[in-house]
C-alpha cells in the first residue's frame, strides 16, 4: 500500500472544546453559517419563501447546460475505470478483504442513495410524464405525436408512450445518479485506504494541489461538500416527512399542517439519533438491512396485486427503451422540452451531485477490499437495474390504472400522496400503506443518521471516531434544514435548495475525476 508524501496527520488541525474534538475551521464556519440559516430563514419566512421561489427557476434555466455535461462526462468517466486496466486496482491495497458481505454491502449502499426518493417518486413521476413532451416526443393517451427531434417511438401507440415514460424516469435513476456516487466513493476510498490521507473530501486533490490541500484551498473544499451534503440531505428528508404525514393522513386521519410536519420531523430525528448514537455496525448497518426487507415486501406485494403481466413486460420494455433513447435524453443542445429537461432532469442532477459527499463518504467506508472494476460494476449497475424494477413496478402498476380510466384521483392528487391513492385499487390497501409509511419512516432514520455520520467524519478533518456528541449536533441541525425549509416555501424550497449547493459542487467533482485519473495512474505505476 503506497502513501503519499505528506506530513500532514489526521486530526492535527483539530480543537478540543468543551469535550469535542472539531476541524478548525471547517466545523466552525460551515456550522455558524447553517445555524445562522436556520435563524434567519425562520425570522424571515416570507421572504425566504420568495427567495427560494425565485432561485429555483433562476439557476435550472441558465446552467442547465452545466449540469447536463458534468453529469454525462461521469457517467463515461466511471465506465472509462470498468474496462480500463486501473479497473484492478485494489481499494485497500492487494492484501485487502472486504469488511462486509455483498448483501450487507448493497443493502446500506442501496438504502444511503435514493431510498426516500424512490418511494415518493415511485409513483409521481411516471404518471407525470405520460402526456408531457419528453425528449422531443409528446406522449399522451391518444398515443405519440412528432412535436420536434423525435425520440424514435412509434406514433399512435399507447404501449409506446407507457414504455417511453417509464423510461424517462428510470433516465433519472439509473447510471447518471449512481456514477456520481460512484466516482465520489472511489476518489474518497483510494485515497483514504490505499494512499493513507485523511477521509475527508480535500484529500482527493492531493495530486492536483499538493501540500496546499491542507490549507485555504481544502477548507473551502470541505466546507462546500458540508453545504451540498446537508442541503440535499434536508431535500430528502422534507420530501419523506411530506409523504409520511399523507400517509397518516389518509390512514388514521391525521391533520396535515406545518405543526404537524414539524413535529413529524422531530419525532423521527429523534430516532435517528439513537441509531447515531449506537454507530455504524450496530444502528446503520442493521437498519439498512431492514430497511431492504421492508422494501423488498412492498415490492413484491404491489407485482402480485397488481397488474403482474404487465409490469413484468413493462419493465423490459422500458429498459429497451431506457438504453434506446439515453442518448438524446441526455442531450442538452437544441432542447424544447424545457419543463422535462430543466424542471425535472436539471433538478434531479443537482440533487445527485448535493448527495453525493454524503452517499460517496458513506458508500466509500464500506467498501474497502473490492477491486475498483468490482466496486464500479456494482455500484454502477444493481442499484440501476434495482432502481428500473421499483420504478416499473409502481410506476407500470400506476400507469396502467391511468391509461385503463381509473387512475384520475390518483393523477389529480398531491405528490405526495398519489402512491396512496394508487394503493386503493388493490387488496389490502391499509396493509400497503402502512408499510410504505414504515418505508419512509425508515428510510428517513437511514438517511439522517448515515448523512450525521459523513459530515461529523468531513468536519472533523477525517477523524472516523470523533465524539458522538459531534454526529448528534449536525443529526439536530439536519431536522432543522428540513423544517425552515419546509416553513420556507415547501417541495420548491427544498429543490432550489438542492440546486444551489450541487451547482458550485459539481465543478468541484469535475476536478476530482482529474484527480483522481493523476493517483491511480501513479498507483498503478508504483
Amino acid at each position: 500500500m503506497a502513501e503519499e508524501d505528506t506530513d500532514y496527520e489526521v486530526g492535527q488541525d483539530n480543537v478540543q472544546v468543551f469535550g469535542l474534538d472539531i476541524h478548525n475551521p471547517v466545523f466552525a464556519i460551515s456550522g455558524l453559517t447553517i445555524v445562522a440559516f436556520v435563524f434567519f430563514s425562520l425570522v424571515f419566512q416570507e421572504q425566504a419563501g420568495a427567495f427560494f421561489g425565485w432561485l429555483r427557476p433562476a439557476l435550472t434555466s441558465n446552467f442547465d447546460w452545466v449540469f447536463m455535461i458534468a453529469c454525462n462526462f461521469f457517467v463515461v468517466f466511471a465506465l472509462f475505470l470498468v474496462v480500463s486496466p486501473l479497473g484492478k486496482i485494489r481499494l485497500g491495497g492487494d492484501d485487502a478483504k472486504p469488511d462486509y458481505s455483498y448483501v450487507a454491502w448493497i443493502s446500506m449502499l442501496f438504502a444511503a442513495g435514493m431510498g426516500i426518493g424512490l418511494v415518493f417518486w415511485g409513483v409521481a413521476e411516471p404518471i407525470s410524464h405520460y402526456g408531457a413532451s419528453v425528449g422531443g416526443v409528446v406522449i399522451g393517451d391518444d398515443g405519440l405525436r412528432t412535436d420536434w427531434a423525435p425520440l424514435g417511438a412509434a406514433a399512435g401507440n399507447v404501449e409506446a408512450a407507457h414504455d417511453l415514460a417509464l423510461a424517462a424516469t428510470i433516465f433519472h435513476w439509473g447510471l447518471h445518479p449512481w456514477a456520481i456516487y460512484a466516482i465520489v466513493a472511489l476518489a474518497l476510498a483510494f485515497f483514504s485506504f490505499n494512499r493513507g490521507l485523511p477521509l475527508t473530501m480535500r484529500s482527493v486533490f492531493y495530486p492536483l494541489f499538493g501540500e496546499a490541500t491542507w490549507g485555504p484551498i481544502g477548507h473551502i473544499i470541505d466546507i462546500l461538500a458540508v453545504f451540498a451534503t446537508i442541503f440535499g440531505l434536508a431535500t430528502s428528508l422534507g420530501l419523506g416527512a411530506s409523504q409520511a404525514l399523507a400517509g397518516l393522513n389518509y390512514l388514521f386521519g391525521v391533520p396535515i399542517s406545518d405543526g404537524m410536519s414539524v413535529l413529524l420531523i422531530v419525532l423521527i430525528t429523534a430516532f435517528a439519533l439513537v441509531s447515531v448514537i449506537a454507530g455504524l455496525e450496530k444502528g446503520v448497518k442493521r437498519l439498512s438491512e431492514a430497511n431492504m426487507i421492508l422494501a423488498a415486501t412492498l415490492l413484491v406485494l404491489v407485482l402480485l396485486v397488481g397488474p403482474t403481466v404487465a409490469i413484468v413486460t413493462g419493465f423490459f420494455s422500458g429498459m429497451a427503451n431506457y438504453v434506446t433513447h439515453l442518448p438524446a435524453l441526455s442531450n442538452w443542445v437544441g432542447r424544447e422540452d424545457t419543463n422535462f429537461m430543466q424542471g425535472w432532469t436539471t433538478f434531479y442532477w443537482a440533487w445527485w451531485v448535493s448527495w453525493s459527499p454524503f452517499v460517496g463518504m458513506f458508500i466509500a467506508r464500506i467498501s474497502r477490499g473490492r477491486t475498483i472494476r468490482e466496486f464500479i460494476i456494482c455500484v454502477l449497475l444493481i442499484p440501476t437495474l434495482v432502481g428500473a424494477l421499483w420504478m416499473s413496478v409502481f410506476g407500470g402498476a400506476a400507469l396502467e390504472q391511468v391509461i385503463g380510466g381509473a387512475g384520475q384521483a390518483m393523477s389529480e392528487a398531491a405528490l405526495e400522496l398519489k402512491m396512496f391513492k394508487m394503493f386503493e385499487a388493490f387488496p389490502l390497501t391499509g396493509v400497503l400503506s402502512f408499510i410504505g409509511i414504515v418505508l419512509v419512516v425508515v428510510f428517513f432514520v437511514t438517511s439522517s443518521d448515515s448523512g450525521s455520520l459523513v459530515i461529523d467524519t468531513i468536519t472533523a478533518g477525517g477523524k472516523t471516531d470523533a465524539p458522538t456528541a459531534q454526529r448528534v449536533f449536525w443529526c439536530i441541525l439536519e431536522g432543522a434544514i428540513a423544517i425552515v425549509l419546509l416553513l420556507g416555501g415547501g417541495l420548491g424550497a427544498l429543490q432550489a435548495a438542492s440546486i444551489a449547493t450541487g451547482f458550485p459542487f459539481a465543478i468541484v467533482l469535475m476536478l476530482m475525476c482529474v484527480s483522481v485519473t493523476i493517483g491511480l495512474i501513479r498507483e498503478r505505476r508504483s
